[in-house]
């Protein structure tokens, strides 16, 4: 699974990199997200996972995306703006990306393939799906949009993986 390390991604502010070189071989909760969805406030919530484990290996990676319903409208300097001032994000970001459909990029392609806790796999439902990430490049679980960062399961998975 190194290979998905390998993807090459756009960050925020326009550069080129990989996710692995942006993820910094930390394990990552990669969640694509949106400025203008109901479930925007779990921004609060990735900004608090971030900061708690970083010290131990973690970090989010926000994936904004405007595939659902144009919740996600902005530019880069106004969705970095807005994640700045509204919930003190310090967390990496990419460039917009879709998440599904034939412009899909590589990265959700392969994301995708995993399967949630019930074992659906497929495409993302909406803002806010949650893929863990470890390391070396194993995607370890998928949580559904409506599933908080903060939830028992979310924390137990980031904790599994970084012990």
């Amino acid at each position: 699974m190194s290979d998905l390390l390998d993807l090459p991604v756009t960050t925020l502010q326009g550069e080129a990199t990989t996710l692995g070189a942006l993820t910094g071989g930390r394990v990552a909760l990669v969640v694509n997200v949106a400025s203008r969805c109901g479930l925007t406030p779990q921004y609060t919530q990735l900004e608090a996972l971030h900061r708690e484990y970083a010290e131990r290996g973690f970090t989010v990676l926000g994936v904004p995306c405007n595939q659902f319903a144009g919740q996600e409208p902005g530019t880069a300097e106004e969705i970095e703006s807005f994640c700045s001032a509204t919930y003190g994000v310090s967390f990496p970001m990419t460039g917009k990306l879709e998440v599904n459909g034939e412009g899909a990029d590589p990265l959700y392609e392969r994301l995708r393939e995993t399967p949630d806790p019930a074992g659906a796999a497929g495409d993302v439902q909406w803002n806010f799906e949650k893929f863990l990430v470890a390391g070396d490049g194993a995607v370890l679980a998928r949580f559904r949009p409506r599933t908080g960062p903060d939830a028992p399961e979310v924390r137990t998975a980031i904790e599994e993986a970084l012990s």
